[in-house]
């Protein structure tokens, strides 16, 4: 039986410590976020929400903002409750950069499909058509308005 003993690789410190940084830092953004995603998947939480109903009925407006690696973003949501479900949502967006611009139109095209008709503490949005960091600043706006239509 042959043995071979491998010599130790050397370890770049500050690319790893760069890594574990960045990482941290985009975690921080947006506690929803799991990835800059572009693959137009969709997902939504369920029963991630914080507060709880019942909720006045009303149309409601919040404003959410969300940090990408190039700028800071904000969206503002203009969401109508009734019995505690979603019953239509608008998103508008004010992109700073391109890329912010093309993924919030991304969002906005698909949020309706997405929380329309759920419980309002149903919803925590994660991704919607390839944009998961534009969900941060939704899921700030309806922490807004679930605060709102509350009290």
């Amino acid at each position: 039986m042959i043995r071979t003993a491998l010599a130790p690789r050397p370890v770049r410190v500050s690319a790893a410590v760069a890594a574990v940084a960045g990482a941290a830092l985009l975690s921080g953004c947006s506690p929803a976020t799991t990835d800059a995603g572009t693959d137009g998947g969709t997902s939504v939480e369920e029963g991630a929400g914080s507060a709880s109903g019942p909720y006045a009925d009303g149309t409601y407006t919040a404003e959410g903002s969300y940090a990408t690696p190039e700028s800071v973003e904000s969206i503002e949501v203009t969401l109508t409750l009734a019995d505690d479900v979603i019953t239509a949502v608008e998103v508008v967006g004010d992109p700073q950069k391109a890329e912010s611009q093309r993924y919030q139109e991304q969002f906005i095209g698909g949020i309706s499909d997405e929380v329309v008709g759920q419980n309002i503490d149903d919803v925590q949005v994660s991704r919607v058509a390839g944009s998961s960091l534009t969900s941060g600043g939704f899921n700030q706006a309806l922490e807004t308005v679930k605060s709102e239509a509350a009290g």
